[in-house]
This record gives C-alpha cells, sequence and structure tokens, in this order.
C-alpha cells in the first residue's frame, strides 16, 4: 500500500511529497514564462540602468518621461512611433549619446513605476549591453598607439584597461555603456556592442 501523497519524504529533508511536486510545477511554469516572454517581447533596444527583463519593463513602463528628464547628459531618449510595444520607452542611443554610468543613476531613481530599479550593489552588475573588440580594426595590433577607448572609459580598468603591449582588454566590470565605441578613432569603430540579454 502506497503512503499518502503529503507524507514526508526523510531523504528530501522534511519536504512532503505534494510540496515537492508544487514546488517543481512553480518553477517550471516561471522558467516557461520567462522563456514565452523573450519569444513575444526580445529585447531589442539598449535600455537605461536597472530596467526589469524586457516583458516585466514594457507592462510596468507608463512613459511617464521622469527617466529622460532626470539623465544628466541627455542619454535617454524614447522609442520611436514605428517601435511596436517598446514606442514611447526609454532608450539608450550609444552611438548618438552613451549613457556616462552616473553614480547616481538618476533615471532609476526616479522610476515610480519600478520598470527601472536602482541595483543593491549600483554599477557592479549591471549589464546595458555587450561589448567586444574586432582585432582586425584596431590600429594598436598593427602597432599604432592608442588607448582612447581605456582613457574615455567612466567605469576604469576594472571593465577596459589596456596590456602591456598597449592593446585594449574588455573586462569583467564592463557595463556596456557605449562611451568607448563612440570615442574609437577608427571608422567603424573598432568596438562592438550588442544589446545585452533580459
Amino acid at each position: 500500500m502506497s503512503p499518502p501523497e503529503d507524507t514526508l519524504i526523510p531523504e528530501s529533508g522534511g519536504v512532503s511529497r505534494r510540496g515537492f511536486l508544487g514546488e517543481a510545477l512553480k518553477l517550471l511554469a516561471r522558467e516557461a514564462a520567462g522563456m514565452l516572454a523573450d519569444r513575444v517581447a526580445p529585447r531589442r533596444h539598449f535600455r537605461p540602468p536597472g530596467a526589469l527583463p524586457e516583458a516585466g519593463f514594457l507592462a510596468a513602463c507608463t512613459r511617464c518621461g521622469y527617466c529622460v528628464e532626470a539623465c544628466p547628459v541627455d542619454a535617454i531618449v524614447t522609442a520611436p512611433p514605428h517601435a511596436g510595444l517598446a514606442a514611447g520607452t526609454p532608450v539608450v542611443e550609444p552611438l548618438s549619446q552613451p549613457c556616462v554610468v552616473c553614480e547616481g543613476m538618476f533615471c532609476a531613481a526616479v522610476c515610480p513605476t519600478g520598470a527601472l530599479v536602482p541595483p543593491l550593489e549600483g554599477w557592479a552588475h549591471e549589464k546595458m549591453g555587450s561589448l567586444a573588440l574586432d582585432t582586425e580594426r584596431c590600429i594598436t595590433f598593427q602597432g599604432i598607439e592608442c588607448g582612447v577607448c581605456a582613457r574615455v572609459c567612466p567605469v576604469g580598468p576594472e571593465a577596459l584597461d589596456l596590456d602591456q603591449q598597449g592593446r585594449p582588454v574588455i573586462r569583467d566590470g564592463c557595463v556596456g555603456c557605449g562611451v568607448c565605441v563612440r570615442a574609437c578613432v577608427t571608422s567603424p569603430s573598432s568596438l562592438l556592442l550588442t544589446i545585452a540579454e533580459s
């Protein structure tokens, strides 16, 4: 005779079979919802720091414009009408005016709905974009001194540094703000910024 469903299973640390299955189903539902949200509302824009994952961001953002007004360098603009679900939401266009990684993260601090939330650890784990270096285009790999990208980086050597030969090295501290991309002396830029995954 099999035990009742809510019988404790000793090896599971006192969790009932029903409780275990319930938690497993919740986890599965969250994962499925996340995958569905990524398909329905994939991230197609650079968002201000502290942005929720895209589906949640689109649901929470009221298009109030407070973050646009709060940005000290006017890096945040609103997505155009043809942007679909994202129309009117705040975006950053790094090639026009990148985020300068201000310490106050004013845009997230003024958000009244929680679409932007200042991370507890500030910029430590924030990723607006993902940076890559085209070594064939970068002039330092041809023996020409430069280092502009590392000098303009608002985060510093923990994000973008130069090796012993004066060539750029992208580090884990890079937040993907785009300042270096815009400052690069090659045309097109030797640094490529792509939208970070939600």
